[in-house]
């Protein structure tokens, strides 16, 4: 299991970007392997952060590490500062840098998988947001998308005044195009054009300030009759909380 901290300069963001990978080269690395034999791909997990964290803190804070080497999975851990992971008034393209260009990166890079059918997203609080809005919006890239914790604030922030009320970028706007933003229309989009939906996970703790945000996705993936996965358990908005159930989407995820 190699862990690597790499950066490359992102066209997206007109600068450098740091991120992690977690890329399982035992599973590839073998003695007798014929000279010209084609090497192995990775289904590969993006796993973003939350709000004032970094691209750090899954790995220091959770037990990813030995749970991708358990099921052999690649993770990519990209930064994505306090931007909900979209494209911002300011022009910084946060959105194109992680459902695109990040993906072509990383897959020149490493060897992974280039299959919608392996390519998954997850994440927490913000990046839980941004995990559930990014797969609903390139379906044709993610198979399967889980959100913990999920910040699904964006009628909240849309509605606030000027609709860009976040008080650590104010040049996040919810208010401007915001049924893209919003994952019920993506999924509302994605069943009227009859695509693929991806398989979706979601879960939160009972005693999270967001859990009654989560529930409204839930009660509107039912009405939409969309299958998914949800889990409401006893926690709170911490690394217990998502410790545990990052095991729980990998296990979930065709590993």
């Amino acid at each position: 299991m190699a862990v690597i901290q790499a950066s490359f300069y992102s066209q997206s963001l007109i600068r450098s970007v740091n991120f992690n990978a977690i890329i399982p080269v035992d599973k590839m690395l073998f003695p007798n392997r014929p000279v010209g034999d084609t090497p192995k791909t990775f289904k590969t997990l993006y796993l973003l952060h939350g709000v004032t964290m970094n691209h750090n803190d899954w790995l220091y804070a959770t037990r990813i590490l030995n749970w991708a080497e358990e099921k052999g999975v690649a993770v990519i851990m990209p930064a994505g500062e306090n931007k909900f992971f979209l494209n911002n008034i300011s022009g910084d393209k946060h959105e194109d840098f992680l459902g695109v260009e990040l993906i072509k990166a990383t897959r020149q890079l490493f060897p992974l998988s280039a299959k919608r059918e392996d390519t998954f997203i997850a994440g927490l609080s913000m990046g839980g947001y941004g995990a559930i809005r990014t797969g609903l919006k390139y379906p044709e890239t993610f198979s399967y998308i889980a959100g913990l914790s999920s910040a699904l604030i964006q009628d909240r922030l849309k509605n606030a005044e000027s609709g860009r009320s976040w008080r650590f970028n104010e040049d996040i706007s919810f208010g401007d195009n915001g049924e893209d933003k919003d994952p019920k229309a993506l999924i509302s989009a994605i069943l009227e054009a009859k695509k693929n939906m991806p398989e979706i996970f979601i879960s939160c703790g009972t005693e999270d300030g967001l859990i009654a945000s989560n529930r409204e996705l839930h009660e509107f993936l039912l009405a939409e009759n969309v299958e998914h996965t949800y889990i409401e358990e006893p926690g709170r908005h911490d690394w217990d909380f998502w410790d545990r159930h990052i095991y729980k989407v990998l296990e979930w995820l065709p590993l």
